[in-house]
């Protein structure tokens, strides 16, 4: 991170991508698009979604309705289980960054 800011002031990889990798706006259309796929799903039952961390940020942002670099405010620890829920008909985070169960 250090390094790319050195030449692109200001980068961070909520709001700038990864440089020759996908842009923020494309990240955005992925996760939108999983987010998407997932709230259909949720007719048969609860679902569970398993990636790397900032996607996961990227995805509780979106579910808000933040944009991209909305994920550079939700904390993520490594195996840390969030869910991501409605309230009258609007998305919620109902519990983010959770400890991880497994190291209890």
């Amino acid at each position: 991170s250090a390094e790319i800011a050195k030449t692109v002031p200001g980068w961070t990889l909520f709001t700038h991508g990864v440089p020759n990798g996908e842009t923020a706006a494309e990240v955005g259309v992925r996760a939108d698009r999983v987010l998407a796929r997932a709230a259909e799903a949720l007719n048969g039952g609860p679902v569970v979604l398993v990636a790397h961390g900032h996607i996961c940020r990227v995805l509780g942002a979106r579910w808000i309705g933040l944009p991209v670099a909305g994920g550079a405010n939700l904390l993520l620890d490594s195996a840390a289980p969030c869910l991501l829920s409605a309230q009258y008909g609007f998305p919620v985070v109902e519990r983010w960054n959770q400890p991880n169960p497994a190291a209890s």
